[in-house]
């Protein structure tokens, strides 16, 4: 039986996230305080029913009784229990553009006098600890809810408790730098496509654009050194115990040359028998 403990910030989208585990096979319970979190893991050991997967979201809904986390989780360690920890998270701005569209109350709205922005710092603060952590992290800032779902499918559908999964991801750096990322390379020193006329409008997915962002020499040797680094920290990383690795390639605009990087990356891993998955940030934003 493989538990999954779900938190992070408030309106990081931990309610989607729970709804797509549903999807795929979870039993999902949410805003348990962390003190019954060894009680229900005991019911769902002792359960007549075979479930294989868990998962438990637990946050700062439950104001200080969430700051004895560890006490929780320390059940699963006692007893030999697999267990992950899934932090959502997202930018200052974005949390309080969806409070505004909502109009709901922070869970730290009396704590805070009110003041949102005060809110999300405190709950920041409250949440270093098991952010540090975290064996997934997802960054909800820039994902449509589709976005979201492909997230978690790639992470945890028949994803085995014990593997690393790699995240192969391209961005453009006019609406930020990928927060989630692990590794990132800025290829904004190659030739931009941008600027050929008949290649503006396509993107790094079509031959055309990535066959000229691959024509020039410091290409090639740039992805062939990315290619041979990669492949020397990955079983490190592995070796540590984490389950999840994110690279991510940043351009601009996200559209061409990282694009074209992360595709070359991917292709290479996956040929390398690494279990990996790619996703494109900004690919489609004007």
């Amino acid at each position: 039986m493989n538990f999954l403990i779900v938190t992070g910030l408030s309106g990081s989208g931990k309610s989607g996230v729970i709804n797509v585990l549903e999807d795929i096979g979870y039993y999902c319970i949410d805003n348990i305080p962390p003190q019954l979190i060894p009680k229900f893991a005991e019911i769902c050991t002792k359960s007549e029913k075979i479930i294989h997967n868990v998962a438990i979201v637990t946050d700062i809904r439950g104001g200080e009784l969430f700051l004895e986390l560890d006490k929780g989780l320390s059940y699963f360690k006692e007893n030999d229990l697999n267990y992950k920890i899934l932090f959502l998270d997202a930018a200052d701005e974005v949390l309080i553009k969806r409070y505004k569209e909502t109009r709901r109350r922070h869970p730290l709205d009396e704590a805070s006098h009110g003041s949102i922005q005060r809110a999300i710092a405190m709950e920041r603060e409250m949440l270093m600890s098991v952010r540090e952590k975290a064996d997934y992290y997802i960054d909800t800032s820039e994902l449509s809810m589709a976005q979201l779902k492909e997230n978690v499918y790639g992470l945890f559908l028949d994803n085995p408790a014990d593997s690393m999964v790699v995240k192969v991801m391209s961005f453009g750096f006019k609406y930020g730098c990928a927060r989630e990322a692990d590794l990132v390379f800025d290829v904004r020193c190659l030739p931009n496509p941008f600027y050929i006329p008949e290649l503006k409008t396509h993107t790094g997915l079509e031959s055309c654009v990535s066959d000229y962002v691959m024509q020039f020499d410091q290409s090639k040797e740039l992805l062939k050194k990315l290619e041979d680094m990669i492949s020397f920290l990955i079983p490190l990383y592995h070796h540590e115990g984490k389950s999840q690795l994110v690279i991510a390639f940043g351009c601009t605009g996200g559209k061409h040359r990282s694009v074209t990087f992360a595709e070359n990356m991917f292709k290479y891993l996956e040929e390398n028998g690494v279990k990996c998955r790619i996703c494109h940030r900004d690919i489609s934003k004007k």
